[in-house]
């Protein structure tokens, strides 16, 4: 599978694609406030690139459980700026990670070329009409309720075919805005509307997921349930629980890993990816 647009070329057959993570925020669950002033978040965005980053992934709004929406125009100060810079020196696709069809435009002029919507595009009913517009491709999370209330006892009768209804509904949501469905790029949303089960059970079904016919994305980076199986390991002592989670998810069929530790995660994915490659040529 590859995906290819506006000079861009994801080839998901050759390997699974790393997406560094960097929060332009002063509260997100892991890293908020490390990279909040303009000149280290460039700097950072610089180094995960250097570490082996296919995709940057920024943001300016921290998703945590039970954050409040941040003001559109603080949400703009946060990354344009950033975005800008780091455009105009690195040349991998840049995500902007935001539910906002503003700052998704805004965005992209300033040089992204990915919108990231945990929403699936449904908090802003104009997100599907900038992104269609733009012709980039757009990452589609499955969430249940808002990051103010989504960990508040979620509950599912079928948990993975609920998740593929979601999808199938947000493709057609996309495609009646303009979006071809070959811009879609699926992440079911660990830790977003999910218990510590609902979690294993996504990262062990993977696979379902991809008889889609899209990418799947998937963010596992020092995410709680990982903490829980470490005895509570705060999130910088989960580096090798974020290992595990991430070599288990190349394995059953992620395309696209989002991460804080580019440097060490691209190595783990260089040793899943070699042995999901012999998996498959030896079958």
């Amino acid at each position: 599978m590859i995906l290819s647009w506006n000079g861009f070329k994801l080839d998901f057959d050759r390997k699974t694609h790393i997406m560094g993570v960097l929060n332009v925020t002063p509260d997100s669950f892991s890293d908020g406030g490390f990279f909040f002033d303009n000149e280290s978040a460039v700097r950072h965005a610089h180094y995960l690139v250097e570490s082996g980053a296919d995709i940057l992934d920024i943001g300016g709004e921290s998703t945590r459980p039970g954050a409040a929406v941040v003001p559109l125009e603080e949400e703009l100060s946060r990354t344009i700026p950033v975005i800008k810079a780091v455009a105009s020196s690195v040349h991998i696709p840049i995500s902007i990670d935001t539910c906002k069809a503003e700052v998704a435009r805004c965005a992209l002029d300033a040089g992204a070329s990915i919108v990231n919507d945990i929403s699936g595009l449904r908090f802003d009913p104009e997100m599907p009409h900038v992104v269609a517009e733009y012709g980039v491709p757009a990452i589609i999370m499955h969430i249940k309720g808002t990051p103010k209330n989504m960990q508040e006892h979620p509950v599912y009768e079928a948990l993975i075919p609920e998740v593929m209804d979601y999808f199938r509904h947000c493709i057609r949501l996309a495609a009646d805005c303009g979006i071809p469905e070959d811009r879609i790029i699926l992440d079911p949303g660990i830790g977003f509307g999910k218990t510590f089960d609902h979690n294993l059970e996504i990262i062990r079904n993977l696979k379902e997921f991809t008889l889609l016919g899209r990418p799947v994305a998937i963010g596992v980076s020092r995410k709680a349930f990982i903490g829980k199986l470490l005895d509570g390991a705060p999130p910088a002592g989960r580096m090798e629980g974020t290992a595990a989670a991430v070599a288990v998810s190349v394995l059953n069929g992620a395309h696209i890993v989002r991460v804080h530790d580019v440097k060490e995660m691209a190595k783990v994915v260089r040793v899943a990816d070699a042995i999901k490659r012999a998996q498959h040529f030896n079958s």
